[in-house]
């Protein structure tokens, strides 16, 4: 008998990862991006890969655009390329970190002209929004200062203010506004959204649809996320999760690859405050693939989602809340560790051939030519990346 239980495995089969655009073109480092062989030329080859990984994995349903990345002059052709190819348009990123009018702020800029551009971006990029069927607007600043003294901290948090407040008020249905935050980078003595406390300030003055995003890779180290994953849930605030994988700060490494046994706690977390396959929580990756093939890892990512996503579902809950009301403290613990430490890989091969899928989807992409073919055919054109 597997030990993946009918109720696991309907979990499992309902789960979505939103995959970002960026992840499929050129990336690097800030001393240099990457050329590689194969990387799309534009917004469609980057959909045409990220249904690659949903082919093999159906985890992938949706992709992320990131405006201007993404800009085309036909978005009803895009959304239909997108759905021809078994997927759809997800979350709109804007864009205000790579404007020379942005040097000391955006939303939050002393300027009122300089505002006013930021602002026009973002209702742009709403009106990008009606056109794909895009639900989330998701806001992530690089505004802060460097000095002591620099700036008014206190006006930037009022512009700011001001600025979200006439976005939000653009949105219609149900449309939301996602505000993620950073604890540092590019600015690093302080930063106009470090946190998610500022963040939940800042999205409960403005509404119901407004909530918070929470990148994995946005906090100093040994913060504990998942307790932030919590407090979130609990607020019903938590709008979305940006997965990756960090070691000194905001790394933008596969999911999992750096601590998965954190990744095992938010998402037990994300279980536990029933935000596991609930349509207002998200999941999407933010990751870039500096030096290995976009594609496999994008799936490498999804998996692993999935692999921990199994593990946390495993945690015998009726035990572990025994446990906790007994204080037994190492029994709690070790109801956590046997769901950590057991190896769920053989059972959900077994269980995707049961659905159609490849048991091995890293091995299937690889068989399937598809790497081979586009790097044939994506010679002489530019290829897509950061400010393509």
């Amino acid at each position: 008998m597997s030990i993946l239980t009918p109720d696991i495995q309907s979990s499992l089969e309902a789960q979505g990862i939103e995959l970002p655009s960026w992840a499929f073109g050129n990336s690097g480092t800030r001393f240099k991006v990457y050329g590689t062989p194969g990387t799309p030329r534009d917004p469609f080859e980057k959909i045409a890969d990220a249904a690659e990984v949903n082919r093999v994995t159906a985890l992938a349903p949706s992709v992320a655009l990131h405006i201007p990345w993404d800009k085309v002059d036909d978005y009803a052709a895009l959304r239909a390329h997108a759905e021809d190819l078994g997927v759809s348009l997800g979350t709109i990123n804007s864009n205000t970190f790579q404007d020379d009018d942005y040097k000391f702020g955006a939303l939050t800029h002393l300027d009122p002209k300089v505002r006013q551009k930021a602002i026009d971006h973002h209702l742009e990029c709403i009106d990008i929004m009606d056109a794909t069927g895009s639900r989330d607007l998701k806001i992530w600043l690089a505004e802060g200062s460097n000095y002591p003294g620099q700036a008014d901290l206190r006006g930037r948090q009022d512009r700011l203010a001001e600025s979200l407040q006439k976005i939000y008020a653009r949105l219609s249905g149900e449309q939301r506004l996602v505000l993620e935050y950073k604890f540092f980078e590019p600015a690093f003595y302080h930063t106009d959204v470090p946190d998610w406390g500022t963040s939940y300030v800042q999205v409960a003055a403005l509404g119901e649809r407004a909530m918070v995003c929470l990148d994995t890779g946005h906090h100093a180290p040994g913060t504990n996320i998942e307790f932030i994953v919590m407090q979130l849930l609990r607020l019903g605030k938590l709008g979305s999760f940006d997965f990756n994988s960090r070691f000194y700060a905001d790394d933008d490494l596969i999911v999992g690859a750096a601590d998965p046994f954190q990744l095992f706690r938010i998402l037990f977390e994300v279980i536990r405050g029933g935000g596991l396959n609930n349509p207002d929580v998200a999941f999407m990756l933010d990751q870039c693939h500096n030096i290995e093939k976009k594609i496999p890892g994008q799936i490498r990512s999804v998996l692993n989602v999935q692999e921990m996503t199994a593990r946390a579902l495993l945690v015998d809950r009726a035990a572990l809340a025994a446990a906790q009301e007994a204080e037994d403290v190492l029994a709690a613990h070790a109801v956590f560790m046997d769901a950590f430490s057991t190896d769920v890989r053989p059972a959900l091969a077994e269980w995707r051939e049961s659905r159609g899928l490849p048991a091995d989807p890293m091995a299937a992409y690889a068989a399937s030519g598809y790497q081979e073919k586009i790097e044939a055919d994506r010679v002489g054109g530019v290829q897509a990346g950061w400010g393509a």
